[in-house]
C-alpha cells in the first residue's frame, strides 16, 4: 500500500476516495479518527490519509487525483439530482453520490 492523498478536511478525502472507487481503484482511509489526538500528536500527524491498495495503479490514481485538484471550479455546485448545494472541491454530490455534470 502507499499513500496518495492527505488533507485536513476528511470530506474531501472521502470525495477523491469516491471517485477511485467509481474508477474501480481500492482505497483505504487511515487516520479517520486521529484529530482527537491533536495536541498530543502533530497537527500533520492527524490529517486523513489515502492509501492505494493496488500500487500497479498507483500512477493512474495520482493522475485522477491531480486532474482533479487542477481542474477545481471556484464556485459551489447543485446536484441536479437531489438540488444539494456542493462545495467546489466535490466531484460527487456529498448527499447523493451522482457525478457532477
Amino acid at each position: 500500500m502507499k499513500k496518495l492523498y492527505t488533507h485536513e478536511n476528511r470530506m474531501i478525502v472521502f470525495n477523491l476516495k469516491n471517485v477511485l472507487q467509481a474508477e474501480g481503484i481500492e482505497t483505504i482511509v487511515v487516520n479517520e479518527f486521529a484529530a482527537g489526538g491533536a495536541g498530543d500528536l502533530a497537527t500533520f500527524d492527524t490529517w486523513p490519509e489515502l492509501w492505494i491498495e493496488d500500487e500497479t495503479r498507483l500512477e493512474q490514481a495520482q493522475a485522477i487525483i491531480q486532474g482533479i485538484l487542477s481542474n477545481r471550479k471556484t464556485e459551489d455546485w447543485f446536484c441536479r439530482t437531489c438540488q444539494e448545494q456542493n462545495d467546489a472541491s466535490f466531484q460527487i454530490c456529498w448527499n447523493c453520490g451522482q457525478a457532477i455534470e
